[in-house]
C-alpha cells in the first residue's frame, strides 16, 4: 500500500528530518552540561577534623571540576552512622563517605588492623609505615573487590584512641577492671577492652552524649578531639588515661557506579587532590587532637599519661595473644604479617 503525502506535509517531515541530527549535538551537551551530585556522609559534628577536612576537599573538588561535579556533605549522622554508610554506599543511597576502619569489619575484618596488638602505645610515624605500606594497600585492593568501592588513597588519621571515665578516676591501666567501657566497634577494640578486665558496650557514636549522660557505661575509648568535639564533659567525662592504644583511621571512598561516571579526566583530578592535601589534612588533625586535650583540661578533665616504657611492656605480653585475637577478629595471617613487617617487628 502506498503512502501519500502532501506538499505541507512533505515540507513538515522534510524539516524535522534535517532538525534532528542539529538538535542532537545541543541535547546530548545540556545532558552533559548537568552536575554529578556528589553526598558526602559523616556522623561527626561540624567542628570535627574529619568533616573539617573533608568539607575543605569537597570545596576543593567542585572548584577544579569546574561545575561538572556538585558536592553537599551531610553532617552529624543527619544521613547515616558510619556503621550503615558502607551499605548505603554499595547501594547507591550516598556517594561518598570516609568511615572509621572499625566500622568496615563486618565487611573486610581485615580493615581494624591499626588496633592489632603490635602497634598498641606505638608513635605515629610507626603506625603510618603500616597505614601507608603494603598493609594498607592490602585492605585497599579488598575493598575494592570485596565491596566494589573505590578507595581514594591514604587514610585520614583520627588519632590515637584513649580511656576516658566518668566517675571513676583512671590512675592506671588497672583502674579499668570491671568497668563498662563502650567501644566504637571492631572486634579488637572489644579485645583489648577485655583483655584490661573491662566489659564492652558498642553503642553508635551519635548516642554517645545521652547514652553517657544516663550512665549506660562507666567510660569509653574515644580520641581527645572526638570528646572535645562533642562536649562529652557535658555528659559527665571527668577523667582520661592516655595510652594511645590505636590509632584511629578513616577511609576515603566512593560509590563504584559515581566513580565510573567521573570518567577519567575527573578521576584523575579528585586522586590528585587527595594525595596533595592528606598531608595537611594530617597535621591539622594531629594539631586538633592536642588543642582537644587543652580544651577538656580546661573544663576539668584529669588526664593521666601511661609512661612509653610502659606501653612497650604491655605491647611485649599482647604479643603473644596477637594471632588469636587477629583470628578472632577474621584478619587473614597474610594481613598480620604484612603490619608486622611494615613496621618493622
Amino acid at each position: 500500500m502506498s503512502i501519500t503525502l502532501t506538499r505541507r506535509a512533505f515540507g513538515a517531515a522534510a524539516t524535522a528530518t534535517l532538525a534532528a541530527p542539529l538538535a542532537a549535538p545541543f541535547i546530548r551537551n545540556a545532558e552533559a552540561a548537568a552536575p554529578l551530585l556528589l553526598r558526602c556522609s559523616l556522623d561527626t559534628e561540624p567542628t570535627h577534623p574529619r568533616n573539617v577536612g573533608i568539607r575543605d576537599f569537597l570545596a576543593k573538588v567542585e572548584k577544579a571540576s569546574d561545575g561538572r561535579i556538585k558536592t553537599r556533605l551531610f553532617q552529624s549522622g543527619t544521613l547515616f552512622p558510619d556503621l550503615h554508610v558502607v551499605k548505603a554506599m554499595v547501594q547507591g543511597q550516598v556517594e561518598m563517605a570516609v568511615p572509621g576502619t572499625w566500622t568496615i569489619t563486618g565487611f573486610v575484618p581485615d580493615a581494624d588492623f591499626s588496633q592489632l596488638p603490635g602497634l598498641y602505645g606505638q608513635p605515629i610515624d610507626i603506625v603510618h609505615k603500616a597505614t601507608d605500606g603494603a598493609a594498607g594497600k592490602f585492605v585497599n585492593a579488598e575493598i575494592t573487590k570485596k565491596l566494589h568501592l573505590h578507595v581514594l588513597g591514604g587514610w585520614f588519621d583520627l588519632g590515637f584512641n584513649n580511656w576516658y571515665s566518668t566517675k571513676k578516676p583512671l590512675t592506671s591501666l588497672a583502674s579499668l577492671k570491671g568497668m563498662k567501657l563502650r567501644s566504637p566497634g571492631g572486634v579488637l577494640n572489644s579485645w583489648r577492652i577485655r583483655f584490661f578486665g573491662g566489659i564492652a558496650n558498642v553503642t553508635a557514636w551519635p548516642d554517645v552524649p545521652l547514652a553517657m549522660s544516663q550512665g549506660n557505661f562507666d567510660g569509653l575509648i574515644t580520641t581527645n578531639e572526638s570528646a572535645n568535639s562533642s562536649k562529652l564533659f557535658d555528659s559527665g567525662l571527668r577523667h582520661s588515661l592516655q595510652d594511645h592504644q590505636g590509632m584511629g583511621l578513616y577511609v576515603p571512598m566512593m560509590n563504584m557506579a559515581f566513580w565510573n561516571k567521573l570518567g577519567p579526566q575527573l578521576q584523575g583530578t579528585v586522586t590528585k587532590l587527595w594525595v596533595e592535601n592528606l598531608p595537611q589534612y594530617r597535621l591539622n588533625t594531629a594539631k586538633a587532637q592536642h588543642e582537644g586535650r587543652l580544651a577538656l583540661a580546661k573544663q576539668g578533665v584529669v588526664f593521666v599519661d601511661l609512661p612509653q616504657a610502659e606501653r612497650d611492656a604491655v605491647r611485649k605480653k599482647m604479643l603473644p595473644l596477637q594471632a588469636k585475637a587477629a583470628h578472632d577478629a577474621h584478619m587473614s595471617p597474610q594481613l598480620v604479617k604484612l603490619v608486622m613487617s611494615d613496621v618493622g617487628a
